[in-house]
């Protein structure tokens, strides 16, 4: 009886001594992200907006960041080409989110999302807290080489493919990129499992398969990062192919936010409804030549930048753009596969009005002129789940990105 008492009580002192660790640990990571507040906003939809002295953002905490000047507008603007052909249907424009109802930031400050005890507590540790896991990309090892004829289905199907990740994209590959845009049509899909997540987005990509870097940005649904399934404007920036660096929005040191306007990580609304009103935002990520910074606007407004010296890489221009959406699921290429849908959560065959899409596609290389890509690739790692259809209505309009799926289905048991 002694002896199991001993046990016992040895076990509680362990116990005791991981879980005070583990609440020190949740402690610090809560003062790095959540700074001081010079006006505090409740949204309605229950976030809190922290307006945070842009001097004293949690961007400044990166060990390559703490001499630096920051920048308070880009010095080239990117471009809002759009295409003036006829096209399958008009989505209107989102500007603005729910929290600004409430209130809105002084100059001076930037709108920073509160993140909770709970938010951390989800994540299997702090430091894993907003964090995508480790993958390649195979194709980045000789991107420069292809110059358009690539083909990018052939070569992937070649490699093996990421366990937890799924996705279904439009790809452009071979030349400098110094810039991408496109509309990105809303949605709130259905059935995003709690420990997944469903993205659709842009990313500029650069490096090496196994050690490349990327910036990112478009809207996501993860109710493990934010604890519900509210459509969210999101980034994400990388420098070691998601292994130790970077994260989703502010979860980390590293992005500069310059605007009082939108908060990352924030909700967007309204979202696109089946065979009614379609809405989309806008997204373009561009490299600045005076200061190499990336800059990201949405919305037609200027969100802030990814410091150059972040990257090695990614420093000069990036070596692939892709549009389209991602699943994360420990559970996709297995059977049951996951029930998390992508996009709308149908078909690319239901198009406009049903399907979720890019429009307005463009990029930006060293000819520096805005256009549509002269060469483009479509992929999906699991077509019977998630796929994609690169669309012209007539010859005249301009083709529009389909994609997305249902997830788990009678072809994706």
């Amino acid at each position: 009886m002694v002896r199991l008492f001993l046990t016992f009580a040895i076990l509680c002192g362990l116990y005791n001594e991981a879980y005070g660790k583990a609440s020190i640990d949740i402690d610090m990571k809560l003062k790095a992200l959540n700074k001081p507040a010079l006006k505090t906003i409740k949204s309605e939809d229950g976030d809190i907006i922290d307006c945070v002295d842009i001097y004293k953002q949690h961007a400044f905490d990166h060990p390559a960041l703490r001499n630096h000047k920051i920048q308070m507008k880009p010095s080239v603007v990117f471009g809002t080409t759009k295409t003036t052909r006829p096209n399958n249907g008009t989505s209107k424009p989102i500007t603005s989110q729910i929290w600004s109802k409430s209130g809105t930031c002084p100059k001076g400050t930037v709108p920073v999302r509160r993140v909770s005890r709970e938010d951390i507590m989800r994540a299997s540790s702090p430091s894993h807290f907003g964090r995508k896991t480790p993958r390649r990309y195979d194709f980045l090892d000789n991107a420069l080489k292809h110059k358009g004829k690539f083909n990018i289905t052939a070569e992937r199907l070649r490699q093996p493919r990421p366990k937890d990740r799924s996705e279904a994209i439009l790809i452009a590959i071979g030349y400098n990129y110094l810039g991408a845009q496109s509309d990105i049509n809303v949605w709130n899909p259905p059935g995003v499992q709690f420990n997944d997540y469903s993205s659709s987005q842009i990313w500029l990509l650069a490096g090496l398969s196994d050690k490349f870097e990327t910036i990112e940005a478009g809207w996501v649904v993860n109710p493990h990062v934010f604890g519900d399934s509210r459509t969210r404007l999101f980034t994400y920036w990388t420098k070691d192919s998601y292994a130790t660096t970077g994260c989703t929005n502010l979860l980390c040191s590293g992005f500069v936010q310059t605007t009082t306007r939108f908060a990352l990580g924030a909700a967007v609304e309204p979202v696109s409804t089946p065979s009614s009103e379609q809405y989309h935002i806008t997204v373009s990520m561009y490299l600045d030549p005076n200061t190499l910074n990336w800059w990201l606007t949405c919305g037609g407004n200027v969100i802030g930048y990814w410091p150059g010296n972040l990257f090695t890489y990614l420093k000069h221009s990036a070596t692939a753009v892709q549009w389209g959406g991602e699943v994360y699921s420990t559970n996709v290429r297995k059977k049951p596969h996951t029930k998390t849908t992508m996009g709308s959560g149908r078909w690319p065959s239901y198009l406009y009005g049903e399907a979720c899409f890019h429009t307005n596609v463009r990029i930006k290389d060293y000819s520096l002129q805005i256009k549509y890509p002269p060469y483009l690739s479509e992929y999906s790692d699991e077509y019977d789940c998630y796929s994609t259809k690169l669309n012209r209505e007539t010859y005249r309009a301009e083709p529009v990105f389909f994609f997305g799926g249902p997830g788990q289905n009678r072809f994706c048991p």
